[in-house]
């Protein structure tokens, strides 16, 4: 008898705020054979809070190249799966990629649970023009940086950098110095509870004192021709 292959489910997580889960997502988490997680930890308070209960499997960039395979041969083996991430939508600067690419080529079904997702959310609220967008994730730390900002430096629409805050001074300088006083919004904890958004030219933004760089950033820069 032929075995049915299971479904994989790509389900959206709240970025910040509990409240964002949605109610499909929260059937399908329940329902799954199944669940794939980065952090047992980070997902475990998520359950906790909305009571699901379900068996996980640690899927990150750690071990993905490696246990990819072992999803795949659950999922042809008829097993649903629900792939999440952290924080956000998989996939999008998060795991997922192999597993997602191998179960498409290998015929089994793949189902959004759509959700929050930061970059565009960050894009929704920036002020910058998002009908067209170029999305560059993190940066290199080191290697090839200066390239990359070269090459963002050609780019004529809103381009959206994913940032520690350990590194916001250093990209901000950079894009000052590579791409010029382009107008930036610097996008701070996007639905938690100290939210915020730093929006003008580059160079105010880093010149304004008391600037503490604390929690998660997403830094959107508009092309060179956008003006106050």
């Amino acid at each position: 008898m032929k075995v049915v292959p299971g479904t994989l489910y790509i389900v959206s997580t709240p970025i910040g705020n509990l409240s964002d889960l949605s109610f499909r997502a929260i059937d399908t988490l329940k329902s799954v054979d199944l669940v794939a997680v980065e952090d047992s930890r980070v997902t475990g308070k998520l359950f906790k809070n909305y009571n699901i209960k379900n068996k996980f499997f640690i899927y990150n960039n750690f071990n993905e190249n490696r246990r990819y395979l072992d999803l795949l041969e659950k999922l042809i083996d008829g097993i649903d799966i629900a792939l999440v991430s952290d924080a956000g939508t998989p996939n999008i600067s998060d795991p997922g990629y192999k597993i997602i690419s191998e179960s498409r080529k290998s015929g089994v079904n793949i189902v959004s649970i759509p959700g929050p997702c930061s970059v565009v959310a960050a894009l929704s609220i920036s002020g910058l023009p998002a009908n067209r967008f170029f999305y560059e994730g993190f940066l290199p730390k080191k290697k090839g940086r200066k390239k990359r900002f070269e090459f963002l430096s050609l780019v004529d629409s809103t381009i959206v950098i994913l940032e520690s805050p350990l590194r916001v001074n250093k990209t901000l300088n950079d894009i000052l110095n590579f791409m010029g006083n382009r107008i930036v919004a610097l996008c701070k904890e996007i639905t938690k509870i100290h939210e915020n958004v730093k929006f003008g030219y580059v160079n105010d933004i880093i010149n304004e004192e008391n600037m503490k760089y604390k929690g998660e950033y997403i830094i959107l820069i508009a092309n060179e021709k956008h003006e106050l």
